[in-house]
């Protein structure tokens, strides 16, 4: 068995240490939020928080996790976070929607550790794919988000 703590609760899985931790958190415990896109950590859709850091769960074993808090998008609230669901909106970023979690989970990350971030430091912080290519309305809404943490 091995805990996780995800989210903020402590969830015991019964999985071999080398399963990838996005597979445990869609199949194991159910958190369907993050998605799962190429399998490599290139292209983001898995991304998490882990200790707060953006992490591609599909490279990451749940033996390796250890104590490290993990953060999904399904509990991702922070005051970095309510405002970019809040661009995310009001720019109508999300297209068909599929690496959607990833981006807001980069770019929340982003904003927690740099909330004014420069166009230079959005893009070398937003390396996600998006298969619909929104990146211009992506990077315009992690801009706006920052306005709106500004107040």
């Amino acid at each position: 068995m091995i805990t996780l703590k995800v989210n903020g609760q402590d969830h015991q899985v019964d999985v071999d240490p080398a399963t990838p931790l996005l597979w445990v958190l869609r199949d194991t415990i159910g958190l369907t939020g993050t998605k799962y896109g190429c399998g490599i950590a290139a292209c983001g859709a898995c991304t998490v928080h882990m200790d707060g850091q953006p992490t591609r769960s599909c490279s990451v074993t749940v033996g390796d996790v250890g104590p490290a808090s993990i953060t999904t998008i399904e509990a991702v609230e922070s005051k970095a976070a309510k405002a970019v669901q809040t661009a995310w909106q009001k720019l109508d970023v999300v297209q068909c929607g599929y690496c959607q979690s990833g981006q807001i989970m980069a770019a929340t990350a982003l904003l927690e550790s740099n909330p004014k971030p420069t166009q230079e430091d959005i893009e070398a912080a937003m390396t996600n794919i998006c298969r619909c290519a929104t990146y211009q309305r992506i990077r315009t809404a992690v801009d706006e988000a920052a306005r709106i943490m500004e107040g």
